[in-house]
């Protein structure tokens, strides 16, 4: 595993090497797709907020970052365990994917907590497995993101998903989450990418049906072989989740632009 030295400023995609994407652009993809921005999906999601090592948390983060804190030694981070229905227009088939997402902020917060009660904050994608080849070269090469091709399972009984991931033919993590009732609802938040040396943000709205339970530790991490999962443990993830939520709906991702 790299150092926290190595890991800090290190770019989340292998960058393509192309102009960032604008809003109503048409972006044709390496492996034969082509997109439209905002893109538009369907999706069905399951996540966790836990509290993590703010000291790991942050050598995790890009230049430009700060971790959001819920604690002085404590940050938030959230898993989420996704099932994609549709892409854009029927741009590509159907895929699952596994995200690792650190909260942060672009200005240092003044305490613990302000950033989750005001809103004002974003995700960091620090892992992000997906199922195709295709999935992988959109989140690349359209805004940076460091996707990733794995096997991903989900499972559902009893109003519970179990999604398991293993590539490279290892093991990476199995996260079992409590699915809370959903209501009617949208939410509006901020995902942060460093495409080509440069951090960037991008929109993702969400209009569907929300159920959010905090405070829960109906839930299970298990971390496998991986050296991902390695990252995983050294983040210290806590035993009592900050929120399970569940989400299903559309969500539509926006055009990559520079944080300012």
């Amino acid at each position: 595993m790299a150092s926290q030295t190595d890991t800090r400023n290190r770019p989340s995609g292998t960058g393509s090497g192309q102009e960032t994407a604008a809003t109503g652009d048409t972006v044709p993809l390496s492996t034969g797709q082509t997109v439209t921005l905002p893109l538009e999906t369907t999706a069905t999601v399951t996540g966790l907020v836990l509290s993590a090592d703010s000291d790991a948390v942050a050598a995790r983060l890009p230049d430009g970052l700060e971790p959001v804190r819920v604690t002085p030694d404590r940050a938030a981070v959230t898993v989420m365990a996704i099932e994609y229905h549709r892409i854009g227009d029927d741009a590509m088939r159907p895929y699952d994917e596994l995200a690792v997402m650190l909260a942060a902020t672009p200005r240092p917060s003044p305490r613990p907590l302000v950033p989750l009660a005001t809103g004002e904050y974003g995700g960091y994608v620090h892992s992000l497995p997906v199922t195709t080849e295709p999935a992988r070269a959109l989140g690349d090469e359209v805004w940076g993101l460091p996707k990733t091709v794995a096997r991903i399972s989900h499972h559902d009984e009893a109003g519970r998903r179990t999604t398991s991931v293993v590539e490279d033919g290892d093991h990476v993590v199995t996260v079992d989450i409590a699915r809370p009732r959903t209501w009617p609802a949208n939410h509006e938040t901020t995902s942060y990418a460093v495409r080509d040396d440069r951090l960037e943000q991008l929109s993702v709205d969400m209009d569907g049906r929300f159920g959010v339970r905090p405070l829960s530790s109906d839930f299970e991490v298990m971390s496998g072989y991986h050296d991902r999962s390695a990252t995983l443990r050294d983040l210290n993830l806590g035993d009592r989740a900050i929120a399970q939520f569940a989400f299903e709906g559309a969500v539509t991702y926006g055009a990559g632009r520079p944080v300012v």
